[in-house]
């Protein structure tokens, strides 16, 4: 296992070059600048910014200085917020978006694990069909229509919930079950199909022969097995929350990274485009060699190759 981990890891190392290249080439060739704004400049302090963020060096020595700058941990100042750096940036609004992914990933793994085995068990009943129906319909629903749809009826028309914000537990509730239960759906259509195909099996047949209540023939025998399919999902599935969190931080005004990423596009600032995409791309890596394990850990017959 700890030859597969480090081989992984060691292969990230040319996915994240290519990556940050990238990106570092992308940003740059956009129209724009980081000092471009409704508000002219003089030409002379255009220059003097330029110069003091080593903007006036030729674009490959940029690119080399701030990999020498990324060997260090240090991810540069961010051109439009003074005397802060990306580092701080981070630290600083990362918290929230992984207090949102979180909530939500668990959102999505409660309703979805508890539609997909209620699904199974009672398969061809109205349960089933009540089921399917709600996870198709969450499937269909885009986050940017659930939340705005969520907000109109429980912010504002029922007034329990603030329509934006984070600052109190129920300011989280919201903005998570938007995220959270698209993605439920998916994991709702997996856990059935899988607990499907292992309740068919042999084993399942014997221990309900052998007396097993049927309690423990899902949990104990059948439940493991049923949620391999989740399991390979979660990779994608983090990603996607990772990623979705943009949109509904944006809508809810929330205070996290993926909102400060979508600004700091709109406002060219490289640094700070570069430190979250490099932030991101490194957690959906680490969080798929994780579920990788997880996998083998479930099914003895996966072996690490």
């Amino acid at each position: 296992m700890f030859r597969f981990i480090a081989r992984r890891l060691l292969e990230t190392i040319p996915v994240l070059l290519i990556i940050i290249t990238a990106t570092f080439f992308m940003i740059r060739f956009v129209p724009g600048g980081p000092f471009t704004s409704e508000k002219a400049v003089t030409p002379e302090i255009k220059a003097n910014l330029e110069a003091h963020y080593g903007l006036d060096k030729p674009l490959y020595q940029q690119y080399f200085d701030y990999l020498g700058s990324l060997l260090q941990g240090d991810l540069g100042p961010s051109f439009k917020y003074p005397n802060r750096t990306v580092n701080e940036i981070i630290a600083d609004k990362l918290p929230v978006s992984l207090e949102l992914g979180l909530i939500s990933l668990t959102v999505a793994l409660v309703f979805g694990i508890t539609l997909g085995v209620l699904a199974a068990v009672k398969r061809n009943t109205w349960l089933d069909y009540v089921s399917s129906s709600i996870a198709m319909t969450g499937i269909c629903i885009p986050t940017f229509v659930l939340g705005p749809i969520l907000v109109l009826v429980f912010a504002i028309n029922f007034g329990w919930f603030n329509a934006s914000g984070w600052y109190t537990n129920a300011d989280r509730v919201l903005p998570s079950a938007t995220l959270g239960l698209v993605y439920s759906a998916y994991v709702a259509r997996l856990t059935r199909g899988g607990m499907l195909e292992i309740l068919n099996q042999d084993y399942i047949r014997t221990a309900r022969a052998k007396g097993a209540s049927e309690t423990r023939v899902i949990l104990r025998h059948a439940l493991r097995g049923g949620l391999l399919p989740v399991v390979s999902f979660l990779g994608p599935a983090i990603a996607g929350i990772l990623t979705g969190s943009f949109v509904i931080e944006t809508i809810f005004q929330i205070p996290g990274l993926g909102r400060e990423f979508v600004n700091s596009a709109f406002n060219r600032d490289y640094t700070l485009v570069l430190g979250t995409v490099i932030l991101y791309a490194t957690l959906i890596i680490v969080l798929n060699l994780i579920v990788d394990v997880v996998q083998v850990w479930l099914n003895p017959k996966l072996k690490f190759d």
